[in-house]
């Protein structure tokens, strides 16, 4: 590949729509955090949003870098603990028509690897993780046109 095409390349335009994952799941904040992740590992996820408490209230996240640092590195036991108690509240979100490189500068910048997805009217739409742009480097270092097997 020339030095103009990787050029071109990174210069392509992705946006987060292109490669979020669409599935949300979802917890109430009162499960315990051992409920949090026995769902977690079914679903092979390393993160799940918290549902509203109230209305007005704001959803929460939580991820697998909570459960290390505020769980294992706490010597806490996970089964007295709730999600209320370990979640991040309220969550920083990113629109899907935003492009992945503002994404993952606003994911340098807050020190996160997970990152809900909201449409126009600012519904959860889907979840971007840090994961997912290993996907995205690797298409940025293709020619246009190639396929990502």
């Amino acid at each position: 590949m020339s030095d103009q095409s990787i050029q071109e390349n990174a210069k392509m335009e992705f946006t987060v729509r292109d490669w979020m994952n669409n599935l949300i799941i979802y917890i109430d904040p009162h499960k315990t955090v051992s409920e949090a992740l026995s769902l977690m590992r079914r679903r092979y996820i390393s993160s799940l949003i918290v549902n509203k408490v109230t209305p007005q209230g704001d959803y929460g996240i939580l991820t697998s870098t909570d459960i290390c640092d505020k769980i294992i590195a706490q010597n806490r036991n996970p089964s007295k603990m709730t999600v209320r108690d370990i979640m991040t509240s309220p969550l920083l979100t990113i629109n899907e028509n935003s492009d992945v490189q503002k994404c993952a500068a606003l994911m340098k910048q807050h020190q996160i690897h997970h990152i809900p997805v909201v449409n126009d009217e600012k519904q959860l739409v889907g979840m971007i993780s840090a994961t997912d742009f290993l996907v995205v480097a690797e298409a940025m270092g293709r020619d246009p046109g190639e396929r990502i097997v």
